[in-house]
């Protein structure tokens, strides 16, 4: 029950480094691989990770990961900018994404579950240089969510405190298996009183018939709106590369991402779409509470709950949501760490960050995050306001869309090396292959390329009708403007290659499926269709 051999690919030639457990390897010497050789490759010079995912803790945290402050919190801004109509469309324009990214993702994760993911598939198969820039993108677009994240927090606090709280600062798995829970109950609470208020419940509650689209501009501040909205959704939905950088390091890659390919996009796809939806309903986008409002901010579905008069619900309900921001930083944390990392091994920034301990932590890298993410989170809390936040924002949407234009064209040239070097990867025992590719990819692009133009337009001339100023144009276009010139100034600076189809690396880090991979999935694919089904809800 092996996996096909592939044939005629080429591989990097490996050399005993004199040290123990060392790899030195040199993508530019190639050699064939035959079915003896095909075996999980990785450089261990700076130690390993350990592939500590059950399958099952990837599960649920495909259920809760990336639902925080965007969903909770940003929606409302998203409302007041933009209006109904223009929120709608914008956050089904970029969940549809979610779908288009893990589709590409996901088929080379699958065969090269390595921990830096798509940064090592763009310096093998695109360009050392193009690879810099995905990681830098990523890592600061996630360590500003960090920055976010605690104003978020203090916002919620506030909600209890009418305004007057000081600014004071307060097992990974396990803990974003627990959080995820909670979010996962949380969001279900939410949908069941959304509906009941839609409906009439509560002591100042009525039946909502659309006014909040019928009484207010559908379509508010235009093109201009929904280019707002865009951006915040795209903050708010992430990049959702979390899914595959814990896909590589998931005990059995080809399930777990396999599983949350079909997951990760009904999910958010559902989630975000029913919440915006219930909140367009309940929140008329002119109430002042909303992000950017005069008011206390506060969650709308906060402001929903007290609008209908329901006692004690609200408290909760921000008490869960703040738990939802913790394990989104923590999130943040451990994705900015292992791009760091990844970083460095590739030899992208100096080797010396790379190193892990003898529990596979990269600890160095965990370090230069943390404290990065510290700094940053005193700036934010330090100018107060929204408009630190704003700057936050527009970085991490910036990074999040660039990443999703490198991960397509990554996949394209992927498949283009497998082709000119005739690798029958696909043709494997439970091979993954992205549905109707290339759709996914086009469609990827196609979005990102919208979103990159709704950055230029929005800062050019903002939602509200601010006009054009230096600063605004900066807000909107500094994540643009750091990731491009700082990738370019890197490919001048070091001359990188770009890489060759015929020679590119198709060898290093290819997982073969173990016997006891395809036993668990000929378990599952044994199942019948409605037992599989269960397995995507169930949370135990």
């Amino acid at each position: 029950m092996d996996e096909k051999s592939p044939t005629g690919s080429n591989a990097s030639m490996f050399k005993d480094s004199g040290e123990k457990g060392d790899v030195a390897y040199d993508i530019h010497q190639m050699r064939s691989m035959s079915i003896g050789d095909m075996v999980e490759m990785v450089d261990t010079t700076h130690g390993q990770f350990h592939r500590s995912f059950t399958p099952h803790q990837v599960h649920i945290i495909s259920l809760g990961s990336n639902i925080g402050s965007g969903l909770f919190i940003g929606t409302g801004a998203a409302l007041a900018a933009a209006g109904p109509g223009n929120m709608v469309i914008a956050y089904l324009l970029v969940c549809s994404c979610v779908w288009a990214v893990l589709q590409t993702l996901s088929e080379m994760t699958i065969a090269f579950p390595t921990s830096g993911n798509y940064i090592d598939y763009a310096d093998r198969w695109v360009d050392p240089a193009l690879a810099f820039g995905a990681g830098l993108a990523e890592w600061i677009g996630w360590t500003s969510i960090v920055a976010a994240e605690a104003s978020f927090f203090h916002i919620l606090i506030q909600f209890w405190a009418k305004g007057d709280f000081p600014k004071a600062a307060s097992l990974f798995a396990w803990f974003e298996y627990g959080t995820s829970l909670i979010k996962i109950v949380l969001f279900i609470l939410i949908i069941l009183l959304s509906l009941a208020i839609v409906c009439g419940a509560g002591p100042k509650g009525y039946v909502h018939h659309g006014e909040t689209w019928t009484d207010y501009p559908a379509f508010k501040n235009g093109f201009s709106g929904f280019a707002r909205a865009a951006l915040l959704a795209t903050w708010a939905v992430g990049d959702q590369i979390f899914i595959g950088i814990m896909g590589g390091e998931a005990q059995n890659p080809r399930f777990s991402m396999g599983h949350a390919t079909k997951l990760v996009p009904y999910r958010v796809i559902f989630v975000y779409m029913a919440c915006v939806i219930f909140i367009t309903l309940l929140i008329p986008s002119n109430n002042e509470s909303l992000l950017g409002g005069s008011g206390i901010t506060a969650s709308p579905f906060v402001l929903a709950i007290q609008l209908a008069g329901i006692p004690v619900v609200s408290s909760i309900l921000n008490a869960g949501i703040m738990c939802g921001i913790l394990a989104i930083s923590a999130e943040s944390i451990y994705l900015s760490s292992r791009i760091l990392r990844t970083m460095s091994s590739q030899k992208l920034i100096p080797q010396w960050i790379a190193q892990v301990d003898r529990q596979g932590r990269p600890l160095r890298s965990l370090l230069i995050t943390c404290l990065t993410a510290v700094v940053l989170t005193y700036i934010n809390m330090s100018a107060g306001g929204i408009v630190a936040l704003n700057w936050f924002v527009s970085i991490t949407s910036a990074s999040f869309f660039t990443n999703w234009m490198i991960v397509a064209f990554t996949s394209w040239r992927f498949h283009k090396a497998l082709s000119a070097q005739n690798d029958t990867l696909f043709d494997g025992l439970y091979a993954w292959k992205s549905t109707m590719w290339p759709l996914a990819p086009v469609w990827l692009m196609t979005i990102s390329t919208l979103l990159l133009i709704c950055c230029i337009y929005e800062g050019v001339k903002p939602a509200g009708g601010t006009g054009t100023t230096a600063e605004n144009f900066f807000q909107y276009t500094i994540g643009i403007i750091l990731i491009f010139s700082l990738t370019a100034g890197y490919k001048l600076i070091m001359r990188t290659q770009w890489r060759d189809p015929k020679t590119a690396d198709l060898i290093t880090g290819r997982r073969k499926l173990t016997p006891e991979d395809i036993e668990q999935l000929d378990e599952y694919y044994r199942m019948p269709g409605w037992r599989r089904f269960l397995t995507y809800i169930k949370l135990w």
